[in-house]
């Protein structure tokens, strides 16, 4: 029996040694194959950082603003189809923290964007004045009865002469003129440099940069500047 036993232990060793040397394969094989996965997926994620690369610096807000166009588009179809206002029930989706955050956040911009030109600038003034301009449905009402169709003129009809103001009418459009006449006083023209300072530059240009180099080291200079005016510096 003891013979048997000796003959058994190298079978049973050796099938021990081509377990583990089956499992040690395994191992290496999955590891091979999670290389490949990992090789293809690295050189795909290269591939889409290239192209993200070549793409305009804004192409991901100009993506997402497609995406939101398209996704209107459809609701919108979608509210025709079923015979809906879409910009109601556009509304009735937004939530009143939504509504109210949007609406502090109109009130806080400033629609005045400074001068631009000429034009801009008398556009900005006619709707100013407008907006001030409060109708009077009563005499409106009162003009349309006493004129009729000759209320609304035509390229036939003659207008000159065929209007009077009301003495209210004059009295609003004088004390309007008045009240630009007084804001206007307000203001001076800006004027680009003062007479009296003395001229330390060459051309605009010059004069901006001592400008800016007098404001940060015009303290540490004084003294300096002082003594040249004076004929005293060392």
């Amino acid at each position: 029996s003891s013979g048997s036993e000796d003959e058994a232990k190298p079978g049973t060793a050796a099938a021990a040694a081509e377990q583990k040397r089956e499992e040690r394969l395994r191992k290496f094989r999955e590891l091979h194959l999670l290389r490949n996965e990992a090789r293809k997926l690295n050189h795909q994620e290269v591939v889409e950082e290239d192209k993200r690369l070549k793409l305009p610096a804004n192409w991901e807000a100009k993506k997402a603003r497609l995406e939101w166009e398209l996704k209107v588009e459809e609701k919108k179809k979608e509210c025709a189809a079923r015979g809906e206002d879409y910009e109601r029930v556009k509304l009735l989706e937004i939530s009143a923290e939504d509504a109210e955050r949007w609406e502090r956040k109109k009130k806080r911009k400033n629609p005045d964007l400074g001068f631009s030109d000429y034009a801009a600038a008398q556009l900005r003034q006619y709707q100013r004045l407008t907006r001030q301009i409060k109708p009077d449905l009563e005499q409106y009402e009162r003009l349309k009865e006493q004129y009729g169709e000759a209320l609304y003129p035509t390229s036939d009809s003659l207008l000159h002469g065929t209007h009077v103001p009301s003495k209210e009418g004059i009295d609003r459009m004088v004390a309007d003129l008045e009240k630009q006449i007084e804001k206007r006083e307000k203001y001076s023209r800006r004027r680009p440099y003062n007479d009296d300072a003395d001229i330390d530059y060459i051309n605009e240009r010059n004069a901006k940069f001592n400008k800016k180099a007098e404001r940060f080291y015009g303290k540490y200079t004084a003294e300096i500047k002082q003594n040249l005016e004076r004929g005293t510096a060392v």
